[in-house]
């Protein structure tokens, strides 16, 4: 008798075992798309000397990239600014008699699931990048204001655990909502009285919190897409923040998501849809060649300087779209 239930234990944990496995090799979902990145610079003065640079998205863990049709008006530069490692491209013309400038980059991109919770054995952050992803940003301190919000919770010392209460908490004290103005700037001071706001506000408190626990994090912006398979145009950008787990790597969340998705809470803690691609990384960007302007908050849309001036927003007219290959 004692060898028949030692024996259906042991099949027991077999089957246990099995499911797991079954679980972990359940496949990523993968995406695979042309994007197209365009835009129209608008009254630009006769003559003016034009300056553009443009983010290039690159080939990461979890996408992959290749180089499409360009059509620009003079020939480009590639380069990487050496803080974050965005890559850049610039080019230089003069502004016609029309006052317009129209360019435009296109990419195929292959995007796959990210599933860090199921990541093991990460390598260790080099000193460099431990150092860069705990410190403030100008718009996102690590110590004042942000920390009163969390005075009232305890923290133990495991990071994973420290960021699911941090993930929560920023997911309680903000919520989604662009019928105000004010939002989309990623100030942490603001986002901490205004209790509203964009992805950018959520990320940049999510960071602010991490990084004021010693947890490194950073932010990666880019472009979301329909979950619906097909072809259209992209209205504007989306970030998230990842978190350094020394088990798992960089970890993602995407708080605004589960703020607007409640369902999908679980999910976007640890885990991102293949709907969506990266752009850059990293806030206050110096851009190369170096622009006349401040260094950018982030650096998503194309930054135009004309005779040595940021060029407006409001005379820059966007093309974002793409088209499902399969």
């Amino acid at each position: 008798m004692m060898k028949g239930i030692l024996s259906f234990a042991a099949m027991l944990v077999c089957l246990g075992l099995a499911v797991e496995e079954g679980r972990a090799a359940e496949k990523a979902k993968t995406r695979t798309y042309d994007l197209h990145y365009g835009a129209t610079l608008k009254d630009l003065p006769e003559g003016a000397k034009v300056r553009v640079w443009l983010p290039v998205p690159q080939n990461t863990e979890h996408q992959s990239i290749k180089v499409g049709k360009r059509t620009l008006p003079s020939t480009p530069k590639i380069s990487s600014e050496p803080v974050h490692g965005n890559k850049i491209l610039y080019f230089e013309t003069k502004a016609p008699e029309s006052g317009e400038v129209a360019f435009e980059t296109n990419y195929q991109v292959k995007r796959n699931e990210v599933r860090a919770l199921d990541q093991k054995g990460a390598g260790d952050l080099s000193s460099k990048m431990r150092d860069l992803y705990l410190a403030p940003n100008s718009t996102v301190p690590i110590d004042g204001k942000p920390l009163e919000l969390l005075s009232d919770i305890s923290f133990g010392n495991d990071s994973l655990d420290v960021a699911r209460r941090l993930y929560d908490q920023v997911d309680t004290h903000v919520r989604y909502d662009k019928s105000q103005p004010g939002y989309g700037n990623g100030d942490v001071l603001w986002v901490c009285d205004s209790r509203f706001g964009n992805c950018t506000d959520f990320h940049s408190l999510f960071i602010s919190w991490a990084r004021a626990k010693g947890i490194p994090a950073r932010f990666e912006i880019g472009f979301p897409l329909s979950p619906e398979r097909g072809e259209g145009k992209i209205g504007g950008y989306h970030c998230w923040a990842l978190f350094y787990d020394a088990e798992r790597g960089w970890v993602p969340v995407d708080i605004s998501e589960a703020d607007k998705h409640p369902d999908m809470k679980e999910y976007y803690f640890g885990n991102l849809t293949e709907d969506r691609v990266t752009f850059t990384t990293g806030r206050d960007i110096q851009l190369v060649p170096k622009q006349d302007g401040p260094p950018l908050n982030y650096f998503v849309y194309p930054y135009v300087e004309v005779n040595g001036k940021p060029w407006p927003k409001s005379k820059i007219d966007l093309a974002f779209g793409f088209k499902d290959q399969e």
